[in-house]
């Protein structure tokens, strides 16, 4: 499928694990790619990576916590390609685990980096988008954003973007711009957090994987591959939408379930 022929797409985020992997799905499809990433090099190691897949890439290292960067790389996007297609708001941030080790800068960090960046940019690709008349945004919550998982920070500020994402969906959706969210379950990534909880214990996501019916944890091409679907021309009535893409841990707690069953046989 060639869904995203002549269309260009902003990643924020995609310097590793979701965010790069979607911006591999979207160029297989023939999307060009702004990759940005607070982390410079591996926003560029993620272009190249694209590149070599014959797509169109450029590398753009911005904090989306910051004005004049996000600003500076939606200038370098249209300058590169002429427009803005696509947005999917990747980037985000989780520090602490529970609320007692969460302090005031913490909890300011966690929710800047999840919810408030995602609004900048999303701000600042609106006008480009405006303009052609058309676009798709797409956010990346979490299961955290509808369930206590821990995490209390990063949570709220994935709750926070299902309800941004909804009032997007409302006010620019008769503009023909769609926003929409799609919510992951837990997913084998290299990011800091989950590489803390691999060095506290190795074998995590083998145990996290006995709660989801699926029989294991989310791999950052299954995200990929929904985003690739929500922000398609295809899904052209799906606006507002928030699809959770967790192996069915919110449909019911199988290790709970197997325990009742176990004590009324």
């Amino acid at each position: 499928m060639m869904r995203y022929a002549g269309k260009v797409a902003l990643i924020t985020g995609a310097g590793r694990g979701i965010g790069r992997a979607t911006a591999l799905r979207l160029a297989s499809e023939g999307a060009a790619l702004a990759v940005l990433d607070r982390d410079g090099p591996a926003a560029e190691e993620a272009a190249q990576e694209v590149q070599r897949t014959g797509a169109r890439a450029i590398a753009l290292a911005a904090d989306i916590t910051d004005d004049a960067e996000i600003a500076a790389a939606i200038e370098a996007t249209l300058a590169a390609f002429g427009r803005i297609d696509v947005l999917v708001n990747n980037a985000t941030r989780a520090l602490c685990g529970n609320l007692e080790q969460t302090g005031p800068e913490d909890w300011r960090s966690e929710l800047e980096g999840t919810l408030t960046g995602a609004f900048l940019v999303t701000r600042a690709v609106l006008a480009p988008m405006l303009k052609e008349g058309r676009g798709a945004i797409v956010n990346i919550g979490s299961v955290n954003g509808l369930l206590a998982l821990g995490n209390p920070g990063y949570s709220a500020g994935k709750a926070g973007l299902l309800n941004f994402t909804r009032s997007l969906a409302t006010e620019y959706g008769p503009k023909g711009i769609r926003a929409n969210m799609v919510s992951p379950g837990t997913v084998q990534t290299g990011s800091p957090s989950w590489q803390k909880r691999l060095a506290r214990d190795p074998q995590v996501f083998e145990k996290l994987s006995r709660w989801y019916p699926v029989g294991r944890v989310g791999k950052p091409d299954d995200i990929a591959a929904a985003v690739a679907f929500v922000a398609a021309d295809e899904a052209a009535f799906v606006n507002g939408a928030n699809l959770v893409v967790d192996g069915g841990l919110t449909a019911g707690l199988a290790p709970m379930i197997a325990e009742l069953t176990l004590e009324v046989g």
